[in-house]
């Protein structure tokens, strides 16, 4: 064991590092160009999880170093709390060009914290407690977003949260329209479930939900923080469904993935029946929220998509890697679906008819088929990962830089994988014969 590794697991968290030595999935990589990473052997992988969506523009993208570096060189004052921040006024401008007609941007330093901030908006604009969500959301872990967190496992540990946090069905209109008689703060969505398997809601359904909620005056707060910035194959998903949110929660991808940084960007008359006077200026805030550096970083995000023409690159490499999975694993029986939008794709595992072995084949693909495969493809020396709320969904997320060969790369990668197994049984064999090596080499990174 490296000393690394000693002291991640004596100090940061033991549970995953036993975890990734389960399967054999442990590496310790150590460093990073675009959509390539290395491990310390010397390894290189193609990236085709970006930080769970956060390397939009790739790994330490050369204009985003070099212009960090002359910020800092220029001594630029980095924290400002006496004084307005020059580049956070940049920045909230540039975002205000792109979101109308959002205009008002505050900023933190997670998604998280950009959700919380959203949340109060909408008790701060309405004057009412509830909230409303949907089934398999993920809005991050904090106390507040935690409430709206769509997965039992990661809320359970922490009951009771928030009181008056409401579950409805993804794409369920009516079910929406239910929830929303009972005078409601805020309606949170995603406008494609990430975490929750790449789940799209049918053509229409988010420009109702936001009819529905100006006609029952609640706030729609739409989490973009891993679809936005390009992801889709436009700036924002909600530009291809015909509406505007009241709250658009931004981060994830906007620091460049090197600095951190959210924004929660929201209409004027909202903004100020939350924080419109002295006395309430200060509401939402933290330390390094909007730092100078972190903003720097994000209005060069901008840039850079702009002109390398990132939005365009992510529809076209996303029609590819969509079209050549579903041609090429068409049939397959432990393929149920393969669905996206952009770089944000997903393949469904599982038995395509599980009726005859339901509850365990069920059970076994949700637990274990997409990890597997995940493994399958990092010995292949690529990277990709199942969502965190379906784990019967492998998610293809690369950053919005990847090249045609490369989704070829993938595409041949997955579908030769895929072609070993035909049915429950091999993946159950394979599966137990890997668990019993690691058990004996004592879960050892590989």
């Amino acid at each position: 064991m490296t000393t690394a590794m000693e002291q991640y697991v004596r100090h940061v968290n033991p549970e995953f590092v036993r975890l990734l030595g389960i399967l054999g999935y442990g590496r310790v990589f150590v460093r990073a160009q675009d959509v390539w990473v290395w491990d310390d052997q010397g390894r290189r992988y193609l990236d085709f999880v970006a930080g769970f969506g956060a390397v939009n523009i790739g790994h330490n993208h050369p204009r985003i170093a070099k212009h960090l570096h002359d910020f800092l060189e220029s001594g630029a004052i980095v924290l400002n709390h006496v004084g307005l921040s020059v580049e956070a006024s940049e920045l909230a401008a540039a975002l205000a060009e792109l979101t109308p007609p959002l205009e008002m941007a505050s900023f933190a330093n997670s998604g998280s914290e950009a959700v919380e901030n959203g949340m109060k908006l909408a008790r701060a604009a309405t004057r009412r407690e509830r909230f409303v969500f949907c089934d398999g959301a993920y809005h991050g872990t904090t106390f507040g977003a935690l409430s709206l967190m769509g997965r039992s496992r990661l809320r359970k540990p922490f009951e009771p949260l928030l009181a008056d946090c409401v579950r409805v069905p993804f794409g369920d209109i009516d079910a929406l329209k239910s929830a929303l008689e009972t005078p409601t703060a805020g309606f949170i969505i995603e406008p494609i479930q990430c975490e929750g398997g790449v789940r799209i809601p049918p053509s229409g359904y988010l420009r109702d939900a936001q009819d529905l909620c100006r006609r029952r005056g609640t706030v729609m707060i739409l989490d973009e923080v891993q679809t936005g910035l390009g992801r889709t194959g436009t700036m924002f998903a909600y530009q291809a469904e015909g509406f505007v949110p009241d709250v658009l929660v931004l981060a994830k991808s906007l620091g460049a993935a090197i600095s951190p940084i959210s924004a929660t960007i929201t209409r004027r008359d909202i903004r100020e029946k939350a924080f419109g006077s002295i006395d309430r200026f200060d509401g939402h805030s933290s330390t390094f929220g909007g730092n100078a550096f972190s903003a720097v970083a994000a209005l060069e995000t901008l840039r850079v998509i702009t002109d390398e023409k990132l939005i365009e690159n992510s529809a076209q490499r996303g029609a590819q890697l969509l079209a050549g999975l579903q041609s090429r694993l068409s049939g397959h029986p432990m393929v149920r679906d393969i669905r996206g939008r952009g770089l944000l794709v997903g393949i469904q595992l599982g038995p395509a008819d599980p009726s005859w072995w339901k509850g365990v084949s069920e059970k076994i693909s949700d637990s274990v088929f997409g990890h597997w495969v995940a493994l399958k493809l990092l010995e292949r020396g690529i990277l990709c990962q199942p969502s965190a709320n379906r784990h019967d969904v492998l998610r293809l997320e690369p950053p919005l830089t990847v090249k045609p060969g490369e989704v070829e790369c993938v595409i041949d990668a997955v579908a030769e994988v895929l072609a070993e197994y035909g049915g429950v049984s091999a993946l159950v064999k394979d599966v137990v014969v890997r668990m019993g090596e690691q058990f004996l080499r004592g879960g050892e990174f590989r």
